[in-house]
């Protein structure tokens, strides 16, 4: 395995409509991005695939209901083997531990980053999370920034 570099913060830009006869307005959003969790909530498929990060999207069990094509590709996983399942049970238990899936089960509101080590069906691979949840949706988020 290579190097690992110092995380950076990527932007990607990707449209947003803004009407069936206006042009797309460009939007920009990065794995930091304070407002990142309110985008995802209008955010097209094709916007969130063009991420340069993994985002998978969950109902509050855990089920997984977007999982983009970044994360695919970078987890070798196909979305039919994905969606409809439980993310921290069938698909990551490596992240079914106190430092992800029982924050998400415990804690109400959440925008945290945190570094992290994935380890299932691959070498260790040093990746950053950030998980974002809020009481009032009915939808959380999880953010997986590698290097590669």
């Amino acid at each position: 395995m290579g190097e690992v570099s110092l995380y950076s913060v990527t932007e990607v830009t990707a449209t947003a409509p803004t009407g069936p006869a206006s042009q797309p307005a460009p939007v920009s959003v990065n794995f930091s991005d304070p407002s990142l969790f309110d985008w995802l909530l209008t955010a097209t498929t094709e916007d969130v695939d063009a991420l340069p990060f993994g985002v998978v999207s969950m109902a509050l069990d855990g089920t997984v209901e977007r999982y983009n094509t970044t994360e695919s590709k970078l987890a070798g996983l196909t979305p039919r083997r994905v969606l409809g399942r439980s993310y921290f049970s069938a698909v990551a238990p490596c992240m079914n531990n106190f430092m992800v899936a029982h924050r998400y089960q415990m804690e109400p509101d959440i925008d945290a980053t945190i570094d992290y080590v994935l380890t299932l069906r691959m070498s260790p691979t040093k990746v950053r999370l950030r998980l974002l949840k809020r009481s009032n949706v009915r939808q959380m988020h999880l953010m997986i920034e590698r290097h590669v």
